[in-house]
């Protein structure tokens, strides 16, 4: 792969300059999200939401589509609001995927059963290489899943509990994944 040729299209957020900087050398980990929307433009209109003070929303840096489109929403060295508590230290990337959409938290519509796309995993391991050559510090991966277990009353019926965060999912291929890179999947106790 010639890493002088960037993977994604960069495709900024309108605050993207507006989210706090950080220099690469702080990023040793990537975080992996399934968009849990339809469609790769739903998960823009999201992204460009203004949810803080500050003038941001939540969004990854990448994100995935199921035909292999790539593009870049926040540049590496602004700390993007993607997974609570591993924002500074982390990369997020997002695929597209429809995961528990549109009933997220619905205790009747807990499962994600839209598997990923092999152009989608295959754009990843070619991100996650090109990133690991940018980035010397890099050495790890999770599931947003993995670092967001906080459950939360359903919202069809409050005395049921669900999970907050269930993304990537399990139709998401870890073994696959973690057999085609060098980052290693970080397990927080817990």
């Amino acid at each position: 792969m010639d890493t002088a040729q960037p993977l994604a299209r960069p495709h900024w957020l309108s605050y993207s300059e507006r989210l706090e900087s950080r220099p690469l050398s702080a990023i040793d980990l990537v975080v992996l999200h399934c968009t849990e929307l339809p469609d790769m433009d739903t998960a823009r209109q999201y992204g460009e939401r203004v949810l803080y003070a500050s003038g941001t929303g939540n969004s990854g840096h990448f994100y995935i589509d199921r035909d292999g489109r790539l593009e870049q929403y926040a540049p590496l060295n602004r700390i993007a609001h993607h997974v609570r508590g591993y924002n500074p230290r982390s990369i997020g990337i997002e695929l597209v995927n429809r995961g528990r959409w549109p009933h997220w938290l619905d205790s009747r519509h807990q499962a994600m059963d839209e598997p990923y796309t092999s152009a989608q995993l295959d754009v990843l391991l070619q991100l996650l290489d090109q990133l690991r050559q940018q980035l010397p510090g890099l050495r790890w991966i999770a599931g947003h899943e993995d670092l967001d277990r906080e459950q939360v009353p359903a919202s069809d019926d409050p005395a049921i509990l669900v999970a907050r965060k269930r993304d990537p999912g399990p139709q998401f291929p870890w073994a696959y994944l973690l057999a085609n890179t060098e980052l290693r999947r970080l397990h927080v106790p817990g």
